[in-house]
């Protein structure tokens, strides 16, 4: 509750004192008066190479690690690196490192956050948070117990789309939303199931245990939180999902969460069909709502409620509402992020806010805007939507981390 509160209270702030403080309500950042350099570790040589840690001037990369070797050498090659170690075990050993980035598959991130908040080091960890809810309140848990920080990599909450939607909402200007709708894309992810002939951990993957590309686009813009789902899966007998390691028969899962303060907000994650590949979501408010394109290079649009009167298609007289086309502004352009960092990244912009949240938040001393308890807010919701959709759509309870 005080966690909600908080919350409750810097949205409140910034919208009282204008443009100064909706910079840190809206986007997490005060200013830096140190030059103090946290050493950074990163672990995880696929999704792990996409940041810029090297470029943040507080921060220095000290080692890398991945169980391969090719990925070892990408990731010292990226981040301008000297020392690697073959496991993340031998890294933990170094005491140099401060603060480690976990990259690892999805199915190892508890277990690899644990051994590292033991080891005393913060921790950076790549989506989801867990996959299951015994994870979850295990994750919350150690997390408490280390003092140590801990956020989790949601690129959805600092794409440049979604950090004008924060600035619209923390101005007031959707009035209430009472809606929301997200979905995430990604058709054709079947590829990513064997590598050389053994199958990878996406073998099967049930779409809602990665659900934060989507539920992030309403709680980190309203603080809400996903209290009911019912969820229906979609499945075709395909044999490439045989036996996989999830039991899961199901390639689309489709859910409609309730939120603690009744917000409706439905959710798809897809990974077969003809679709078109997108991370994009819906706000719709009383004043305004806002719909995001399809992808980075599609159109945003703006819908406000307007007086003029006009005839629709029967002939009947109506208020018109006005409908206008939004260019995101360029955030990542903006005296947000030091000057090294002043660039397009991955994730529609949002890699490089990640970098500077993290070790901002460890500079500074403070919560990372995407702590434990909202990285578990993203992800829970959606591993309790499979077991809806396993129980054919059954109305199910989402656990309360924030306690």
């Amino acid at each position: 509750m005080v966690y909600l509160n908080r919350r409750k209270f810097i949205a409140q702030t910034g919208m009282a004192m204008g443009g100064i403080a909706l910079s840190y309500s809206a986007f997490g950042f005060p200013k830096r008066n140190s030059d103090r350099k946290i050493r950074m570790a990163i672990v995880g040589g696929g999704f792990g190479s996409g940041f810029e840690f090297h470029q943040d001037p507080n921060c220095i990369v000290e080692a890398v690690s991945d169980l391969r070797k090719d990925r070892r050498e990408k990731l010292m090659k990226v981040y301008n690196c000297s020392k690697s170690y073959n496991s993340l075990a031998e890294l933990l050993k170094d005491k140099n490192v401060e603060a480690v980035f976990i990259a690892t598959p999805a199915p190892d991130h508890v277990n690899h956050t644990l051994q590292t908040l033991k080891a005393g080091k913060h921790v950076l960890c790549a989506v989801p948070a867990a996959m299951t809810v015994e994870e979850c309140y295990k994750l919350r848990d150690a997390v408490k117990r280390s003092g140590l920080t801990y956020m989790m990599a949601e690129t959805s909450y600092y794409r440049q789309n979604t950090m004008s939607v924060r600035d619209f909402y923390n101005r007031g200007e959707f009035g209430t939303i009472f809606s929301a709708a997200a979905e995430y894309n990604h058709p054709g992810l079947e590829t990513l199931f064997f590598e050389n002939g053994k199958p990878t951990w996406r073998h099967g993957l049930p779409p809602m245990k990665y659900p934060t590309h989507c539920t992030s686009f309403l709680i980190s813009i309203t603080g809400e939180r996903l209290t009911k789902v019912s969820c229906l899966g979609w499945g075709d007998d395909d044999p490439m999902l045989l036996n996989n390691h999830f039991k899961n028969p199901f390639w689309n899962e489709t859910a409609f969460f309730q939120t603690n303060k009744n917000t409706p907000f439905r959710v798809e994650v897809n990974w077969k069909g003809a679709l078109r590949g997108a991370e994009r979501a819906e706000w719709r408010g009383s004043k305004m709502s806002f719909y995001s394109g399809q992808n980075d290079r599609d159109k945003e649009i703006i819908v406000r409620t307007g007086d003029k009167i006009k005839k629709d298609d029967g002939g009947f007289d109506y208020k018109a509402n006005s409908i206008e086309e939004f260019k995101p502004k360029m955030w990542w352009q903006t005296d947000l992020l030091p000057a090294p960092l002043r660039h397009n990244s991955g994730h529609g912009g949002s890699h490089v806010f990640l970098t500077h949240e993290f070790i901002d938040a460890l500079i500074n001393n403070r919560k990372p805007t995407i702590d434990v308890y909202e990285a578990l807010a993203y992800t829970a919701p959606g591993i309790v939507a499979h077991e809806s959709a396993l129980k054919n759509g059954e109305l199910m309870k989402i656990p309360n981390f924030d306690k």
